[in-house]
């Protein structure tokens, strides 16, 4: 098993956090995380934000358009869930509008009904009322709109009871 280093220099901190960044897209809140564990003064933490920045390892509106694009294809979140976890890590309103702009309406509606229908026949109660809450609450926890959950219930219990 490898040990955790204790001290880093600044270089070695730099290019530490550059494969980092590298690997996958990361926000300024997981960067200052990282500097907190590898226990780095706040000017060098400065120093290293702004190479990170300098040498585009680190761009908070590329992190949230590449986060809303994966979060909703992979895991087929909902817009509001996706503006929630984006707020949780701190980034700017104007970069979360932009990572919603990945999101095409046709695309959203397509997955929304999608989703939205194989949840609804995967549930099995007798009781009605039960069952739209099961599936109402599933889809709300995805984070999609509740106007569009409930209208999408009526539509499947109507089509289901035909």
């Amino acid at each position: 098993m490898q040990k955790k280093k204790l001290t880093y220099t600044l270089e070695e901190a730099k290019r530490s956090l550059e494969r980092y960044c590298a690997y996958q897209d990361r926000c300024h809140q997981e960067i200052d995380r990282k500097l907190k564990e590898m226990r780095m003064i706040p000017e060098a933490c400065e120093v290293i934000f702004l190479h990170l920045m300098e040498h585009d390892f680190l761009n908070e509106e590329r992190f949230a358009r590449s986060f809303a694009r994966g979060k909703f294809r992979i895991k087929q979140w909902g817009r509001q869930r996706i503006e929630r976890e984006l707020k949780l890590k701190e980034i700017s309103a104007y970069n979360i509008k932009a990572g919603l702009s990945e999101i095409s309406q046709e695309e959203y509606e397509k997955t929304f009904m999608e989703v939205s229908t194989k949840r609804f026949l995967s549930v099995h109660e007798n009781d009605l009322y039960k069952k739209r809450k099961k599936v109402a609450d599933f889809l709300l926890r995805k984070g999609f709109e509740s106007h569009k959950v409930y209208e999408v219930l009526k539509d499947l219990e109507r089509e289901n009871n035909s």
